[in-house]
């Protein structure tokens, strides 16, 4: 399963488990812990919110789905993968759900990597770098209907999933190599 639950689903399960994010919290914060070479388990919703005492998603569940399809687009070879946002067509509301996005995806990327420093490329660090000023943008800069700022949200976004694709091959897919070669 590599398509990602909607929006809306998302919202939806979250809310049902008492866990106080949205589906872009959540979908940057899950995809920072994978990255970083976090384990894909049941329980991490509490893993990435920080919270032991969250609930588990059902088997079935949007949140158990936003797991599988995250970690099935993250290792995609055919660079598949996607960030779950927001349905709004309000540029503002997209830029604050990106922005959110890249907040809890550093986050995430924190919690995953144990408190240890990961060992990045150069570029790796340089994305790394780029996503934390990212993470400090603010909805206030966009304008709704300006077709400029739609057209500045969509190459961010852009540059958000190839810098993803590019922290999760140094934390975890190098790794695997690593380890199948020793």
């Amino acid at each position: 399963m590599t398509e990602l639950p909607s929006v809306d689903d998302v919202n939806q399960a979250s809310q049902a488990l008492g866990l106080g994010a949205n589906a872009a919290e959540l979908h940057g914060g899950l995809c920072g812990w994978l990255s970083a070479g976090g384990a894909p388990v049941r329980e991490w919703p509490a893993r990435v919110l920080a919270d032991d005492n969250l609930p588990l998603p059902a088997e079935d569940d949007p949140l158990s789905q936003l797991l599988q399809a995250s970690v099935a687009q993250l290792e995609d070879r055919d660079f598949a993968f996607e960030l779950l946002l927001s349905d709004a067509s309000d540029t503002a509301a997209q830029a604050d759900a990106l922005f959110t996005w890249a907040r809890a995806f550093l986050g995430g990327f924190g919690l995953g990597s144990g408190g240890r420093r990961p060992t990045l490329s150069e570029e790796g660090e340089e994305a790394l770098n780029d996503l934390a000023k990212l993470a400090q943008a603010s909805s206030e800069d966009f304008e709704s209907g300006n077709d400029d700022d739609e057209d500045a949200l969509a190459e961010i976004e852009e540059f958000i999933r190839v810098a993803v694709l590019l922290l999760h091959g140094d934390c975890v897919m190098a790794a695997r190599h690593r380890q199948r070669l020793n």
